[in-house]
Order: C-alpha cells, then structure tokens, then sequence
C-alpha cells in the first residue's frame, strides 16, 4: 500500500478521505474542542521548535531556511519520526495544523520531509 500524506487546516470540515488525522503543531489549536477536531494522534515533538517557530513567523522569504532548520531538528529527534512515521506510514493520513497560511506551515514542510523518507524506505530507491 501506497503512503498518501495530505495536509489541511483543523478548522477545515472533517473527511473520510483523511485517514489517519495527526496533530503536528506543538499547542493545541484555539477555541476548537478534541471532540471537534477529530484528532487520532498528536505528536508535538514533530513540531517545530518553539524558537524556530518564532524566527519563521509564516514569512515567505524565510521558507527554505525554515526548511533545512526543521528538518535538522527532525533528524535530531528520530524517536518523534518513528512515531509519526508509524501513524503515517501505512496508507492514508493527514497532517493537521491550525496555521492561518496555507502554503508556508510546519505540515507542508512536515509533508515533504516525510515524503523523502518514504522514498528512501521504499524497496529499490
């Protein structure tokens, strides 16, 4: 079975086709209840840290030193991938996030970096 990662804001209605639906941001999002969210898992170590996330601040510009900054930190913490690994890893998941940008997230970059270790998991990459 094919690993499908899709992203999508916790406000956005709720979907069969989510799958698995896993929290990635490090606070809970506001003024959204659990029952609301329909949130399967949440991994905040998977987050970005709380300083990097401040540096950010969602600026366009920032987005590929964003990138390689969170994705050093993701490749410090392997226990936090294993985990989400394991929830994302066999079929249909979602990483949910409450950012106001749709474009330049932690889950969008989230995505891409597991992504590239799906393809380096798979048989023959």
């Amino acid at each position: 079975m094919a690993v499908r990662i899709g992203v999508k804001r916790v406000y956005e209605p709720v979907a069969a086709s989510d799958g698995v639906r896993v929290l990635v941001d490090r606070l809970w999002p506001r003024g959204l209840s659990k029952e609301a969210a329909k949130i399967d898992v949440w991994v905040r170590e998977a987050a970005p840290s709380q300083e990097l996330r401040r540096w950010f601040g969602h600026e366009p510009a920032k987005w590929a030193q964003f990138k390689a900054r969170y994705f050093a930190e993701l490749d410090a913490h392997p226990a936090a991938v294993a985990e989400l690994w394991e929830r994302v890893g066999k079929g249909r998941a979602t990483l949910v996030f409450a950012a106001r940008d749709e474009r330049f997230n932690n889950a969008v970059a989230l995505k891409e970096y597991l992504e590239s270790l799906g393809k380096k998991k798979s048989p023959g990459k």
